[in-house]
């Protein structure tokens, strides 16, 4: 469930050059404190930023589906796989 204290990544600013580099220390360091949902804001304008984040989203090992949110299509909710 997303709550007001999901841990968020806000990308708002940043050259797609660093998309894989943040989105990636940032899912791992949730992964390992065993997060269950993330959120990854990268905004709506030209979804240049979006389509790097699933891109790279796509190939993490600790990334168990991601999707847009309904209700703000400049966000990314990421479920992660359960640690062992």
């Amino acid at each position: 469930m997303i709550t007001s204290k999901t841990p968020q990544l806000d990308l708002h600013g940043e050259i797609v050059s660093m998309v894989k580099v943040l989105v990636d220390a940032f899912i791992k360091d949730n992964y390992q404190m065993k997060e269950e949902y993330v959120v990854i804001v990268h905004g709506k304008s030209t979804n240049i930023l979006t389509k790097e984040v699933h891109q790279v989203l796509a190939h993490n090992p600790y990334v168990l589906e991601y999707k847009l949110n309904n209700w703000n299509l400049g966000e990314t909710i990421v479920t992660l796989k359960r640690k062992p």
